[in-house]
């Protein structure tokens, strides 16, 4: 399954609901799994994003499905990076 790095914000809604996140990355986790997927895991980060996921997905839709049902509650935004594996940039390369 393709990887993906997604780096979240939390809005200003999302700041003032930060007692509900634990709460919130569940449901997350769920919903990825919902589409097919995989949350890797999870961190709360100091900086310029406030969290910072690693997500599976079976395809781009089901990953996109995914983060616009997040993005769509109101409490983050996020950016997502298309991540590859060691074997994946193998063949990557070997494409070159």
């Amino acid at each position: 399954m393709p990887t993906y790095v997604v780096l979240i914000k939390w809005t200003d809604q999302g700041v003032k609901n930060a007692k509900d996140t634990v709460q919130r990355a569940r449901h997350f986790r769920s919903d990825v799994e919902r589409h097919g997927g995989k949350l890797d895991n999870i961190y709360w980060t100091q900086g310029k994003y406030d969290l910072i996921s690693v997500i599976e997905a079976p395809d781009e839709q089901a990953a996109m499905a995914t983060l616009l049902t997040l993005d769509s509650l109101g409490n983050v935004r996020t950016q997502t990076l298309r991540a590859f594996n060691e074997t994946e940039m193998e063949a990557i390369i070997q494409k070159m």
